[in-house]
């Protein structure tokens, strides 16, 4: 039987009821449940903004990979009324979660949280269904290859209704070739694409995730690049031409060949 990941939750000092999830001390989601929309993590702020940028009114998100359920407050405060459903593989971490980090009240909206494979549930789910399906599952700091396929990308746009948008949690780091062969594989599924990250991940200078979003539909790229030069750390959105020119080269992953996410660098989440 495989072993369970340890979820150790630790409060941030300057920010009174904040919390950082840590998964075998990697850490997962940063929780401020005095203020849902502040966004620590970079990445995370990125899938917010694609988020903003969906259909107006009320969203159903599919989350793929639960954490401490950062952004399904951050949509519930945002957009109430949604409905949104979290798969996450661990119970001990859901109880956790649910107890120490409590969910806003169902009258932002319904927030419910299934305990499963997020790869299996994804296939189960009826199409045509969400809004938005955001992928951020890891394993030992590291992307299951089962969720990196185009077998998985295609299941997610049956998920989605016209114009959804999936939303990819890509880490990777020079010569960034796992995040080329996503933007392949992505590309291979749906017609207009994106990724977003700062300048120094996109040219390898340094490990970090870069987001990846793939849709039927234009993606409203004026206002993610606004939105993404605006952040703290600012970063970049790749598009059109510059993106179909990061991938050159790269061929779409199938469930066949598909290996996890590169192992981050073993000092980047010293303590």
């Amino acid at each position: 039987m495989s072993r369970m990941p340890d979820a150790e939750l630790m409060r941030e000092l300057d920010r009174p009821n904040a919390w950082e999830l840590f998964i075998d001390g990697i850490p997962q989601s940063h929780v401020d449940l005095d203020d849902p929309n502040y966004l620590e993590f970079e990445y995370v702020r990125r899938l917010g903004h694609l988020l903003d940028t969906a259909a107006p009114g009320p969203l159903r998100v599919l989350h793929l990979g639960a954490g401490a359920l950062t952004l399904a407050r951050y949509v519930a405060v945002n957009r109430p009324g949604s409905d949104q459903l979290a798969i996450d593989n661990d119970p001990a971490l859901i109880e956790l979660v649910r107890a120490r980090l409590p969910l806003p009240s169902s009258r932002k909206g319904r927030i419910r949280v299934r305990i499963g494979d997020a790869r299996t549930e994804l296939m189960r789910m009826r199409p045509a269904s969400f809004d938005a399906v955001i992928m951020d599952v890891f394993a030992g700091g590291r992307t299951p290859a089962s969720m990196t396929s185009v077998e998985f990308v295609a299941a997610a746009a049956r998920a989605l209704r016209d114009p959804g948008i999936l939303a990819l949690n890509v880490s990777d780091g020079s010569p960034l070739m796992h995040a080329r062969s996503q933007v392949a594989t992505v590309c291979s599924v749906f017609p207009h694409a994106c990724l977003i990250a700062d300048a120094a991940v996109l040219r390898g200078r340094r490990f970090g995730n870069l987001v990846l979003a793939g849709s039927s539909g234009p993606l409203e790229l004026s206002q993610l690049v606004r939105r993404a030069a605006g952040d703290p750390m600012p970063g970049r959105v790749v598009a059109g031409d510059e993106l179909t020119a990061f991938a050159a080269g790269a061929k779409p992953v199938t469930d066949a060949v598909a290996q996890p996410s590169p192992a981050p660098p073993p000092d980047l989440f010293a303590r």
